[in-house]
């Protein structure tokens, strides 16, 4: 696999708007990232804002973070994958993880009582 050209793709789940996210690294400090073919206007805004992902970024807690920032201000639903999605393909670009299957899937509970 190519890791310097990383491509993602998120199925968000209910709303069904279903996206891209491509991650090309530019250097050892910076990944270059397109957020493309989602309907979804919230993640359209986001993909405006979103044009890169340093280093730092990657390692920048949630509430001062530039990605979650930005999602915030396009008014992305809180729990969205999208803004995840994009940290998870620039570490990929980065070397900083290795490419593997993320996944939140709803299983339905054994009410089965224990003897």
């Amino acid at each position: 696999m190519n890791r310097e050209s990383i491509h993602v793709f998120i199925e968000p789940g209910v709303c069904g708007f279903c996206c891209q996210v491509e991650a090309k690294r530019l250097d050892k400090q910076r990944a270059l990232i397109e957020i493309k073919g989602s309907r979804c206007e919230l993640v359209q805004k986001l993909a405006g804002d979103i044009k890169e992902v340093t280093l730092h970024d990657v390692f920048t807690r949630q509430t001062v973070n530039p990605v979650f920032k930005a999602a915030e201000k396009a008014g992305c639903h809180l729990t969205c994958p999208v803004p995840v999605a994009v940290l998870k393909a620039a570490e990929v670009a980065l070397e900083l993880a290795l490419p593997s299957k993320v996944r939140i899937s709803f299983e339905p509970a054994d009410n089965k009582e224990e003897k």
